[in-house]
């Protein structure tokens, strides 16, 4: 069986284990994890400045970050997902390709950003914030972060390039270069050297420089100049073509996710300040599961497209199985870890005592969302791996439909209650739907493999 294209090396069956789907998943979920950090330190060292206008500024600056970035991070998932591909049929040239053609095309959007930041400069952050001082620091801030924003799509393309060949454990080595070294700069610039909000977001900046050159030399050692593609091959419009294409549907989709959390959140408000609140400190109980579906969603992406690319129909129906099982077992030990340790969780987060009783009644409908978003991470992960993003685009959008109509029936009826429940019933629709089409697409893939 193979689905090699002309030219390139025969592609060889593998065998799908525990040991190899935890062996990407696992490191991922940790580089997932060092995120938060930074958050984290970037508030400390900021916080005791003693101006609060200061920690407000860079709060928006962050957030404004975090929006750009996140929804353009489909570099490292759409590189992830063809990489994986030419992996799985031993393709080494077109390996290269991808990377080559990922790192142009994110040259290009930073490029676009830096092109466009002094319209988003001039008007974001006084859209958050009516305060002088704080929409300054916002400023400063944003200013600063969006300097990088070619170095950080480049950083997305590199880690979606050593993913897709399975390498977990060296993207999760970037992911500690580029944290630790933004948290030991954001310490040093920030309060070392008294330089604040500035120096915290040029922390971010040099970090993402150091993990470039980083990730440079890394990717360098696996690139072989005997497998080096030539210029038709990084220019070929089919390839492009493909590459804009898994892009553009993977944004929709993040818009649209997005777009789900933003509602989520205006309804919430009109429930009051401390429903809102409260609202708020449990959607860190479904990020932090995200985190650990995330990983296993990664594990999917990279096996369910080696698997396309070899035409292997057992590998990819065992990662699908192993990647289900690990994926729900996850998310029942979330589920309980947090019905058990939400009170700790909570009082953590917040020291309202209106807040807090107010989370407490709401929190095993938090604690549910892992196991109704267990599928749908799954299932992100094996059409991106599988380059089917056509179908997981209109499927998001199929849900979000369904999610509207959810919150229309079932928020007047139960207020917060019924908010929540539509969040897990979007989030569980997500998962069905796209689960309800693998099967014919699945036949379809193989069946022109082989």
């Amino acid at each position: 069986m193979s689905g090699a294209a002309a030219g390139t090396a025969s592609p060889e069956p593998f065998i799908v284990t525990h040991r190899l789907v935890l062996g990407i998943a696992v490191p991922m979920t940790i580089g997932f994890l060092t995120t938060p950090l930074l958050g984290l330190t970037g508030t400390a060292v900021v916080g005791h400045l003693g101006r609060p206008e200061a920690l407000a500024g860079m709060a928006i600056g962050s957030i404004l970050c975090d929006l750009i970035y996140g929804t353009l991070g489909f570099f490292r998932t759409s590189t992830t997902g063809l990489t994986a591909q030419a992996f799985g049929r031993g393709d080494g040239r077109e390996q290269q390709a991808v990377f080559w053609r990922a790192i142009l095309s994110a040259l290009c959007l930073g490029l676009a950003m830096l092109a466009i930041s002094p319209v988003l400069l001039a008007f974001a952050p006084g859209l958050m914030t009516g305060e002088t001082e704080v929409a300054a620091e916002a400023h400063l801030y944003f200013g600063i972060r969006i300097l990088a924003s070619p170095v950080t799509f480049a950083n997305f393309a590199i880690l979606g390039f050593v993913l897709g060949r399975g390498e977990g454990t060296t993207g999760l080595r970037l992911q500690i270069i580029l944290n630790g070294t933004n948290v030991i700069l954001a310490v040093l610039f920030g309060l070392v050297l008294d330089h604040g909000v500035a120096g915290v977001a040029w922390a971010s900046v040099l970090a993402e420089v150091t993990a470039l050159a980083a990730g440079l030399l890394t990717v360098r050692r696996r690139l072989s100049a005997s497998e080096r593609p030539s210029r038709a091959d990084l220019l070929d419009t089919a390839k492009l073509r493909q590459l804009f294409q898994l892009n553009a549907d993977i944004l929709i989709r993040s818009l649209v996710l997005n777009g789900a959390f933003a509602i989520l959140t205006r309804i919430g408000g009109g429930f009051g300040a401390v429903t809102l609140a409260a609202n708020a400190v449990l959607m860190n109980v479904f990020m932090l599961s995200s985190f650990f579906l995330d990983g296993l969603a990664g594990a999917a992406e990279q096996l369910a497209g080696r698997a396309v690319g070899a035409g292997f129909r057992p590998g990819f129906d065992r990662a699908l199985k192993l990647t289900a099982l690990w994926s729900f077992a996850m998310a029942a030990v979330l589920g309980l870890f947090f019905l058990i340790a939400g009170n700790g969780l909570v009082h953590l987060l917040t020291s309202s005592q209106e807040v807090q009783a107010d989370a407490l009644t709401y929190l095993p409908w938090a604690a549910l969302t892992g196991l109704t978003g267990a599928l749908a991470f799954q299932m992100d992960g094996i059409f991106i791996g599988a380059t089917w993003s056509r179908e997981m685009r209109n499927m998001m959008l199929a849900s979000f439909a369904a999610y509207c109509v959810a919150l229309m029936v079932l928020v007047p009826l139960l207020a917060n209650h019924g908010l929540w429940a539509a969040l897990n019933l979007f989030l569980l629709m997500r998962g069905v739907f796209l689960a309800a089409m693998l099967p014919g697409k699945a036949r379809q893939s193989f069946s022109v493999a082989q």
